[in-house]
């Protein structure tokens, strides 16, 4: 039972870790101002002032263990061997792809698994977002309103969103059982058969990402001048060809960044699979639920942290192609 002392014991800790930061940050900056400012006289010191704590802080909560879980990958650490773990250098690298990473499943049918989760999501926030945003953006009455309805599910916190979508996929007493019942179909076993629970969680995290990104499709529309549009209405441009040649064309910038953030975001997605696939069903995993189990279910922390490496590198190798094939940073390159 949580009671006021344990509250005030964890204030009193937080508050601690606050005032080492505060002056830890003042200690840095009179260091710098010392010797940047008064002994070197560099015109550039205060710039480097600035930026000097988020350069320390970035290396204290990214650099850092970066290198700390490079290091891990590099041994066999397990609970079995948790005090004097041993160093098996490249190893875990190769037992992640010649090794079941859950129980049975291997590496690359769980990778199968995420591109198809991730493509299919993918497809329809941008389908679904772009298709609202359109609507959102003719002239309407009550515009304000459908915009903050529409934004609610994003709105919502994910877990408590995506709970609650469980909740409805109950074999028993599930709106959507309910729903097929009363249509005279047979119910469906959401979260017990391996296609329905795979279904189930597409749907609720479709219904999760499609505001976003009609958020954002919605402000490159309405970036976009209508100039444009009365020029092609004088051509005789049908609303297929404003649409193919003004409306994508010019999306183009604000879509790029909005599809690559959609898919590093649904690729790595932990929530809507681990909680929607609660009977832990194997062709329900994704690789980010699959590095979880390894890590806190199966023990398995330097093959796990060998598996969170390889993870990174598969999307960062997708975005550097996705960013050369679309083009995108070409108007960076050339400045």
């Amino acid at each position: 039972m949580i009671t006021w002392e344990v509250i005030l014991n964890s204030l009193g800790e937080v508050g601690i870790t606050v005032i080492y930061i505060l002056l830890g940050t003042i200690v840095l900056e009179v260091v710098l101002y010392l010797v940047l400012m008064k002994l070197l006289k560099y015109k550039y010191a205060l710039p480097f002032m600035l930026v000097a704590p988020a350069v320390v802080g970035l290396v204290a909560l990214v650099v850092y263990p970066l290198i700390w879980e490079f290091r891990l990958s590099l041994t066999n650490m397990s609970l079995k061997t948790f005090k004097d773990p041993s160093f098996i250098w490249f190893k875990n690298y190769v037992r992640v792809f010649t090794e079941p990473v859950l129980k049975q499943k291997m590496f690359f049918p769980l990778l199968g698994q995420t591109v198809l989760w991730t493509f299919v999501n993918v497809f329809f926030h941008v389908a679904g977002g772009l298709g609202l945003a359109l609507l959102l953006n003719r002239p309407m009455k009550g515009k304000g309103i459908y915009r903050t309805l529409l934004i609610l599910p994003w709105a919502v916190p994910q877990v408590i969103a995506v709970l609650a979508w469980r909740g409805e996929f109950n074999f028993e007493y599930g709106y959507f059982n309910i729903l097929l019942k009363t249509v005279g179909l047979q119910p469906v076993q959401w979260l017990s058969s391996p296609i329905p629970n795979f279904i189930a969680m597409c749907m609720t995290n479709i219904w999760l990402g499609i505001p976003f990104m009609m958020v954002i499709l919605l402000g490159g529309l309405q970036s976009i001048s209508g100039e444009y549009y009365e020029a092609a209405d004088m051509d005789g441009a049908t609303n297929w060809q404003k649409f193919n040649s003004i409306t994508l064309p010019l999306l183009k910038p604000v879509m790029t960044p909005a599809i690559l953030l959609g898919t590093f975001w649904t690729f790595n997605n932990f929530n809507v699979p681990f909680f929607i696939n609660q009977n832990e069903l194997e062709s329900s995993d994704i690789l980010v639920t699959g590095l979880f189990r390894a890590a806190f279910q199966y023990s398995r922390y330097g093959f796990s942290a060998a598996f969170a490496f390889i993870i990174f590198g598969l999307l960062l190798i997708y975005a550097i192609f996705y960013l050369k094939y679309t083009g995108s940073l070409k108007g960076v390159y050339e400045s």
